[in-house]
């Protein structure tokens, strides 16, 4: 392990190790805090089990949650594929047209005021009880702030440089593709990250509605018998599982967008 310490750049261990160290400090801290509450008599073990009680759920139940998380993973995933898609056809059609963005923005702001266990019986009608009225519900979520972010980052490219380019005789198309849709994937990268938290929430509500298997089955099956710690096991799957779309999303932000941070970098240090 140590040769492999030494190949790296000076300093890079040292700073990943100090951005790591802070959030890691701050989460102990809570747990600890989290811990000495429940131990202390502040609030039953069976409405707000204690860490150690919810981490040995997590290594006793491990199998069944690992089971139900590869359902739940299924279902987010394709479900945040299908509102992205679903996202920048839309914006792409509600930037090209602004008769389409006063018929159809309002609709959207609207469906997304809709509450879960309202609309889940409709798809469940419509779509049946398999895989596709999870993803239809996972994807009303998850399409919504795609579209906003999108749509805000193609409002802020230069009306003069589209000007430049109709000197030169582009198309609207040509325009769009070569200039503003690549301005805008920073607002569709920061719109996915926050489709990926959402999703996850969308994802228990669906499986609430209707579902036999999936983290949010397994959770409400264990709320409803009482089982506190391996309810809250759950969410912590959720969580982690959460945190860790992010950072995926993140690191494939900047790995696809190298100069968005580099052109903040340089504003940063000066």
């Amino acid at each position: 392990m140590s040769w492999v310490i030494l190949a790296l750049p000076k300093g890079a261990v040292g700073s990943g190790w100090r951005r790591l160290l802070a959030p890691a400090v701050l989460v102990l801290a809570l747990l600890g805090i989290w811990e000495l509450y429940v131990e202390l008599g502040g609030v039953d073990p069976l409405v707000l089990p204690p860490p150690h009680a919810i981490a040995s759920a997590v290594y006793t139940d491990r199998s069944v949650l690992w089971s139900s998380f590869l359902v739940t993973a299924k279902e987010v995933l394709l479900g945040i594929g299908a509102g992205v898609l679903v996202a920048l056809v839309l914006a792409a059609g509600i930037h090209f047209s602004r008769t389409l963005r006063r018929a159809v923005y309002p609709l959207l702001i609207a469906s997304q005021a809709i509450p879960i266990p309202v609309i889940a019986p409709v798809f469940l009608i419509w779509l049946g009880f398999g895989l596709l009225p999870k993803l239809a519900i996972i994807a009303l979520v998850a399409f919504f702030p795609v579209v906003v972010t999108t749509l805000a980052a193609l409002e802020t490219i230069d009306p003069e440089l589209l000007k430049l380019l109709r000197t030169f005789d582009a198309s609207r198309l040509q325009a769009f593709r070569r200039v503003e849709l690549p301005a805008a994937l920073p607002g569709v990268f920061t719109g996915a990250k926050l489709a990926a938290v959402f999703s996850v929430i969308a994802a228990v509500f669906a499986e609430q509605s209707g579902s036999s298997s999936g983290l949010g089955y397994l959770f409400t099956i264990d709320d409803a018998q009482f089982l506190a710690a391996d309810a809250f096991a759950a969410v912590a799957i959720l969580s982690i599982f959460a945190i860790a779309l992010f950072a995926l999303l993140a690191a494939a932000e900047r790995r696809a967008l190298p100069w968005a941070y580099q052109s903040q970098k340089g504003t940063d240090n000066p």
